[in-house]
C-alpha cells in the first residue's frame, strides 16, 4: 500500500461538541486536494461520546482511522497518532481547528521544501489572531519569554498546536519524546534542536476559542518543572542516539 503524502492527526479528548465539525471542515478541504492524505483521530480518556462519534464519522470516510488510546495527555495522544501514521508529512491538528483549514496549504511540500519541522505560529511576521481578548495574549507572550529564555532561544511560538514534520524526523523525534502532557511540544523542539532538524515558523491566520483548555497560570507552573525536567534528560543523554528509548507516559 502506497503511503499518502499528508497525514492529519486530531488527539481528542472530551471533544463531541467541537470533533464533527472539524472532520466536516478537514474533509471538504481535503476533497479539493490533488494528493493523497489521511486523517487519525486519537481519543484519549474521554468521558463523553468522542470516541463513538468518531467511529460513526469514519464509517463514511475510508481514510479516517480512530484509535484509542486509554492513557491521558495530549502529547501521549499525537505521539501515538504520529508513529501510527503513513504520510510522507505529518501534521498535528487541534480538534477545536482554531488555524483555519484551508492554512494546511502553508505546510506541504512546494510551500515549504528542504525544511524538516514547519511550527504554525501566531507571532510570526504576516500571522494575524482574531478575537483573543488583551489578557490572553499577554499571559501567552509572558509564557513564551519564559520558554525563550530557559530553552527555546529564538522561537516566538511553541505552543501553537499545529506542527507539520517530515515522516523520518516525526519517528526520530516522537520516539524520544518523554513528556505527554502539554509541555511536549517544547521537549519536541528542543530535541530537534539538538539533532540539527531545520525549521521553521509559519505566520498562520488564528482564532481563539473561548472554551480553549488552557489555563494560564497552572499550565505554566507544569510547564517550567517540565523544562528544568528536558535540560535534565538531556544531561543523562536521554536524547542522544544510543538513549533507550522511553515508553512511559510522566
Amino acid at each position: 500500500m502506497s503511503s499518502p503524502l499528508l497525514s492529519i492527526i486530531i488527539p481528542a479528548h472530551n471533544e463531541e461538541n467541537r470533533l464533527p465539525r472539524t472532520l466536516e471542515q478537514v474533509f471538504a478541504f481535503l476533497a479539493q486536494q490533488t494528493y493523497d492524505a489521511e486523517v487519525l483521530v486519537v481519543e484519549n480518556g474521554s468521558t463523553d461520546h468522542t470516541l463513538q462519534l468518531a467511529q460513526d464519522y469514519a464509517k463514511a470516510h475510508k481514510s479516517l482511522r480512530v484509535i484509542r488510546e486509554d492513557g491521558r495527555g495530549k502529547g501521549l495522544a499525537v505521539r501515538h497518532g504520529m508513529l501510527e501514521a503513513r504520510g510522507e508529512f505529518r501534521l498535528m491538528c487541534d480538534a477545536d481547528l482554531s488555524m483555519p483549514v484551508e492554512e494546511i496549504k502553508k505546510f506541504i511540500p512546494g510551500a515549504l521544501p528542504d525544511l524538516d519541522i514547519a511550527i504554525a505560529s501566531r507571532e510570526a511576521p504576516g500571522s494575524v489572531r482574531y478575537d483573543e481578548p488583551r489578557y490572553r495574549h499577554l499571559g501567552g507572550r509572558l509564557i513564551n519569554l519564559i520558554i525563550r529564555l530557559l530553552i527555546l532561544p529564538g522561537l516566538q511560538d511553541t505552543q501553537c498546536g499545529f506542527k507539520c514534520f517530515r515522516a523520518s524526523v516525526a519517528e526520530d523525534l516522537f520516539r524520544r519524546q518523554t513528556l505527554m502532557g502539554w509541555s511536549f511540544d517544547i521537549e519536541l523542539l528542543f530535541i530537534a534542536r539538538r539533532r540539527g532538524y531545520r525549521m521553521v515558523e509559519v505566520p498562520i491566520d488564528w482564532y481563539y476559542r473561548a472554551e480553549s483548555k488552557v489555563s494560564a497560570l497552572s499550565d505554566a507552573l507544569h510547564m517550567i518543572r517540565d523544562i528544568f525536567r528536558i535540560h535534565a534528560n538531556a544531561r543523562q543523554g536521554l536524547y542522544d542516539d544510543d538513549a533507550e528509548q522511553s515508553e512511559s507516559a510522566v
